[in-house]
């Protein structure tokens, strides 16, 4: 569980929580909202260390007994919500959590903080719940809930509680993380981080798997070869991509970035621009043999396949239709 200072990018809401901490404005209900990976989680969790450190600064200590304490997961005043049921959050989960505690006193220190991950997973009935402590909260307590949807909490929560949204990353900050905290080969991290588009959670969780690096693999080996493959071998590599459970937004997200990479550099010929480094060959072949119209019809058509699968056409359809794109351009 790090603190603020280990957390890369978000310096608006990092600035926003040790202000408060600093002028002793703390508020007693926040909204953290980002996509899964986004940090909401490490923000709030950076938040509350802060808030109960002995120390009493902006930065926690990390060292003294109540630091130790959030640290381990047992300080008595840092509740973290749990739910049964894995797809709601209900009226009873909040009422024995939160409200039937929330009026018993710090047992050391000025706050005691509840976290409410999936927030937006609340029942309506549970989000009454939780408005009656919100609207009228002991003056130590801290509600902090994060989601991936604010839109899904009731306009009398939205109102009562400071909004405060991640942003998504630049690519150099997360390909520095990459390579100061995992040891990421340069020409690695670039790649990783441009597929996680500003998502550090993504990042990581791609540069630790070892499902990505053979689809990556695989993926890199079929674009190469995608113009001297005929339709039964497309139409087979299809079959392929359903049958191993392939992810098959990962797959376009990739496609898009390869296409992109390529022209990019029949724009600039500046290979140092380059996310595929070491794919320098192919990029360049590519580069000579697409015209920029062709780049054009393919990003198109990885951006239809896209949307027809969000609309739940037939999927070899879908892949059918951009790979005769792809090997006609």
């Amino acid at each position: 569980m790090p603190g603020f200072q280990d957390i890369p990018g978000q310096e608006h809401i990092k600035t926003h929580f040790q202000k408060a901490i600093e002028n002793h404005k703390v508020s007693h209900a926040y909204i953290l909202s980002g996509e899964a990976g986004s940090g909401r989680r490490a923000l709030a969790n950076a938040f509350a260390l802060s808030l109960l450190c002995e120390k009493g600064t902006t930065q926690p200590c990390l060292s003294c007994h109540s630091c130790k304490q959030v640290l381990s997961g047992n300080h008595p005043d840092f509740i973290c919500t749990t739910h049964e049921k894995p797809t709601s959050i209900g009226v009873d989960d909040i009422r024995h959590q939160i409200n039937d505690t929330i009026m018993i006193r710090p047992y050391s220190g000025n706050y005691k903080i509840y976290i409410v991950d999936d927030a937006q997973k609340m029942t309506i009935q549970a989000q009454n719940a939780l408005l009656k402590t919100i609207e009228e909260p002991p003056a130590y307590a801290v509600i902090i809930l994060l989601t991936t949807n604010p839109d899904a909490f009731l306009p009398t929560i939205l109102s009562r509680c400071v909004q405060l949204k991640l942003k998504p990353l630049k690519d150099s900050t997360i390909r520095d993380y990459l390579i100061d905290k995992l040891s990421v080969p340069e020409n690695k991290a670039d790649i990783y981080a441009a597929f996680a588009r500003g998502n550090l959670g993504k990042a990581v969780k791609i540069a630790q798997s070892e499902e990505f690096q053979n689809l990556y693999e695989e993926l890199i080996q079929m674009l190469k070869r995608i113009h001297d493959m005929d339709i039964s071998m497309l139409l087979n590599y299809i079959k392929k991509m359903k049958e191993d459970n392939l992810d098959l937004f990962e797959c376009l997200d990739f496609m898009q970035i390869w296409y992109r990479d390529a022209l990019m550099f029949k724009v600039t010929k500046d290979a140092n621009l380059l996310i595929f480094k070491d794919e320098y060959t192919a990029m360049n072949e590519m580069s000579q043999k697409i015209g920029y119209d062709g780049f054009e019809n393919i990003l198109q058509a990885i951006e239809k396949a896209r949307v027809r699968l969000q609309a739940n056409v037939n999927m070899e359809l879908a892949m059918e239709l951009m790979f005769l794109v792809m090997k006609e351009n």
